[in-house]
């Protein structure tokens, strides 16, 4: 059997992290087997759907390295929908309500007051003819739900083992709202099976629903006379580190608000394939690394905590590691150097941060000499003459102050740093030296903007 996976994200908001958790694990089962991602939009809610929501998407999808074999848009398909519910209609597993959600609310409410579970009685089977042509001329229109067989249902979940639920415990489910409009499932689930799909990787919030939509899986089946159902993984969801829920409207979570605040996407990705596993959190530069370690056996069942810190810590490990020639057109872009970016890369959270260095390094700044640090600086000036350029210059001229002055430690270091970067801390000093210069430098141990 050949591993087809598939993401579908409806094109209603922004992607955030708890999505792409669900399409990275499908696109490393994809790659892992030597399989096929599919990306489908599920837009069928046309009110809400948008062009921009779904280049938005798919922008986010290539810039994580997410890239599919094959696309579908839902919108696309209506007269296949449309087709499989008027069969299902005729078959009598898709039946017509007339309930307003008043009516049902309250039927509800008082099931939980007599101790009973909110589940749909069923009501709108026994209507007659002459009842629904009523409700009809009353302007009402109906929604329509599919029989479910209320029976036990069974299946091998990939993560969580054997799974077995009583439909008869269940709502019948709304496949068609009043207005007409296909609700997520029947579209999905008749997707699933023309496109082949074999595997449906998808968060633990959908096991409840995977009982009903086998049921419908069947009877699509049956009326297309081939197909199948495909094999379920229910991931566990993220939470926050604090073991609360994430929240999907957070903008600090959408993939689009990482990227413009500078997050590399391999840190994203290194940090979600792990999330919950067995596996240690690293940075892996590639999806193929990720990809060749990756196995349903390695997630866990418990939530995975989520700490944006971590995103942090990440990005950092991965610029270290990162050589000048991957991120040339970017480092080149900022008017940062092969040098520059040799000195200063080792001490960065973000890729911006080489521009910061680059101007401490090549523009003007204001040194931060301390009063009692004045004399020690301008004597630091007058040395800088005698030694060598480059890296070892800076050896020589720290082993010539701590003799002269006897300073040493933090007394020797701080002072110089301050003066010559205008910073506390940051890239190692030999290298900066280096390239600040000589003349420069001396300039600014003399407490002058240079």
């Amino acid at each position: 059997m050949t591993v087809k996976v598939r993401f579908a994200p409806s094109p209603t908001g922004k992607l955030h992290v708890g999505n792409i958790r669900a399409a990275l694990f499908n696109v490393l089962l994809a790659r892992s087997q030597g399989g096929t991602f599919l990306l489908r939009s599920d837009d069928t809610d046309q009110a809400r759907s948008t062009k921009e929501f779904e280049d938005g998407i798919q922008r986010d999808l290539k810039w994580l390295g997410l890239e599919w074999d094959e696309f579908a848009r839902q919108s696309e398909r209506f007269g296949v929908y449309d087709d499989v519910a008027e069969h299902l209609k005729a078959e009598g597993l898709l039946y017509a309500c007339y309930e307003t959600a008043e009516e049902l609310d309250r039927k509800r409410k008082l099931q939980r007051a007599r101790g009973l579970p909110p589940v749909y009685d069923r009501a709108a089977l026994e209507l007659s003819e002459q009842e629904k042509a009523d409700f009809e001329a009353e302007g009402r229109r109906p929604h329509w739900r599919f029989k479910l067989a209320q029976s036990e249902v069974t299946w091998n979940d990939l993560i969580r083992g054997e799974q077995s639920f009583d439909t008869g415990t269940m709502s019948d489910p709304v496949l068609i709202r009043e207005d007409g409009a296909y609700l997520y499932t029947l579209p999905s689930c008749i997707d699933d099976v023309d496109f082949a799909i074999t595997h449906v990787v998808r968060g633990e919030d959908h096991v409840t629903n995977t009982a009903a939509q086998i049921e419908i899986f069947n009877a699509i089946i049956a009326y297309r006379g081939e197909g199948t159902i495909p094999t379920f993984a229910h991931h566990s969801l993220l939470v926050g580190k604090d073991g609360e829920g994430l929240s999907k409207r957070l903008g600090s979570l959408s993939i689009e608000g990482m990227r413009e605040d500078g997050l590399e996407p391999q840190c994203i990705t290194s940090l979600l394939a792990r999330l919950g596993t067995s596996q240690p959190v690293e940075p892996v530069l590639t999806l193929e690394e990720l990809a060749g370690g990756f196995s349903f056996d390695i997630l866990g069942r418990a939530p995975a905590r989520f700490d944006p810190e971590e995103l942090k810590l990440l990005n950092a490990k991965i610029l270290h590691a990162m050589s000048f020639d991957v991120l040339a057109d970017r480092l080149e872009a900022m008017d940062v150097s092969e040098a520059v970016w040799g000195a200063v890369h080792g001490n960065i959270e973000r890729i911006g941060d080489a521009a910061f260095w680059r101007d401490v390094i090549e523009a003007e700044i204001e040194p931060l000499i301390a009063d009692e640090d004045k004399e020690f600086c301008k004597a630091a000036a007058a040395a800088v003459a005698g030694v060598a350029d480059g890296e070892e210059g800076w050896s020589a001229l720290t082993s010539q102050l701590k003799s002269d002055t006897g300073r040493k430690g933090k007394g020797l270091f701080m002072p110089l740093r301050k003066a010559l970067t205008g910073q506390q801390r940051g890239p190692e000093m030999p290298a900066l030296f280096a390239l600040i210069g000589k003349e420069k430098a001396a300039k600014r141990l003399r407490g002058e903007r240079a």
